[in-house]
């Protein structure tokens, strides 16, 4: 086992994601949210770097290899079940989340089945861009978390006529609710529409690795 810096940070990337969902076992919120998207967003920094290190430093390894997709797989799958439940198993990202969880228990199913001939499943540049759109949706999710809860508290006391008021710019905004409301939609919708890509391209990237391995399915002949 070669453990050099690209595997660290292979490690510290796998590490990193449960972590994301104990944010929210030991801080109250936004807190959490923020912590979360710390999180995730530092994790997801060593995804490019552990890989660019390792070529660049001729250190790539079995382990950087093996622990590396399992890192990606995990981190999306845990911050996807923990966005599906506080956005209150909201449509909008349970399917698109399903899809994703479902491709990824599916594909690594196959991997396991194909034991020596999984390299037929090499990753494709499409697959490598559908990991970076759903760390980029997770991301903008986490931060409509903390967007939503910081608005939600804030104008609680308000009435419906002065918070309109202070969205729309016709009112007082003492306490800045017009940038939260407006970092909460853009959020919101961004990570939303990049979250559907990202589970249209996994649909397509799940499609590709079940035709390439369809031949070795096959049942021999006696």
């Amino acid at each position: 086992m070669t453990l050099n810096l690209p595997n660290i940070l292979t490690i510290l990337r796998l590490a990193a994601a449960p972590g994301v969902a104990v944010m929210f076992l030991y801080f109250a919120r936004p807190w959490a949210d923020w912590f979360a998207l710390v999180l995730f967003v530092a994790a997801a920094v060593t995804d490019f770097l552990d890989g660019y290190l390792a070529r660049a430093w001729k250190q790539e390894s079995k382990l950087g290899a093996m622990l590396d997709p399992i890192a990606d797989k995990a981190m999306v799958i845990i911050a996807l079940v923990v966005i599906t439940g506080f956005s209150g198993m909201n449509p909008w990202i349970l399917l698109p989340a399903t899809v994703i969880i479902f491709r990824e228990v599916f594909v690594s199913g196959l991997r396991e089945f194909l034991g020596d001939t999984a390299g037929t499943l090499k990753v494709t540049n499409l697959a490598k861009w559908k990991t970076t759109l759903q760390m980029v949706a997770i991301a903008m999710l986490f931060a409509t978390g903390a967007f939503e809860h910081y608005f939600g508290m804030q104008s609680l006391a308000m009435t419906q006529e002065m918070v309109t008021e202070a969205i729309t710019g016709t009112g007082p905004d003492h306490l800045g609710l017009r940038w939260k409301y407006n970092g909460m939609v853009i959020s919101w919708w961004g990570g939303i529409i990049t979250l559907w890509i990202a589970a249209a391209l996994t649909l397509i990237t799940g499609w590709d690795y079940f035709r390439k391995a369809l031949p070795h399915l096959k049942e021999t002949q006696p």
